[in-house]
């Protein structure tokens, strides 16, 4: 038991994970799924394990880059609960704005065609940008062009 203490700590001193992301990283080094969940346990107890901290600290990495769609879809791929990631999210800022900025770096001029247009929108999508944020800023941006 001590080793896989000792061994999750050096994970934890890396970085944050999530409880079911430190799970799966040290399964095949403990004895037991029990003394596995008694060391997460212990490590959620004394404050150095917690899904929102881990969360939040994942959300403000990755907002610069990447919409609520995508953030959601990360945190609960590695075990964050809803709640937790309901926390989160309003740490990375304005998701228009950021869908913007995102806009802005990658192309920074309207699009030409319908075609364009559309793939830039896919593009935003992709990066998990919703709907309404998307429409925004394609609309700031056409009246950026008017004036």
């Amino acid at each position: 038991m001590p080793d896989l203490r000792v061994r999750a700590l050096q994970l934890l001193t890396r970085r944050d994970h999530s409880r079911a992301e430190l799970k799966s990283k040290l399964a095949g080094e403990a004895e037991s799924a029990e003394q596995l969940d008694a060391v997460l346990d212990t490590l959620e107890t004394e404050r150095l394990l917690c899904d929102q901290r881990y969360a939040s600290q994942r959300v403000i990495a990755r907002a610069r880059r990447y919409g609520n769609g995508r953030l959601k879809q990360e945190l609960r791929h590695n075990g964050v609960s809803d709640e937790d990631i309901a926390v989160a999210l309003p740490e990375g800022g304005d998701e228009t704005e950021r869908c913007q900025m995102v806009w802005s770096r990658k192309f920074g001029e309207l699009p030409k065609t319908p075609e364009e247009r559309a793939k830039q929108m896919r593009f935003l999508q992709y990066r998990g940008f919703s709907g309404e944020a998307i429409r925004q800023t394609m609309r700031r941006a056409m009246r950026g062009a008017e004036e």
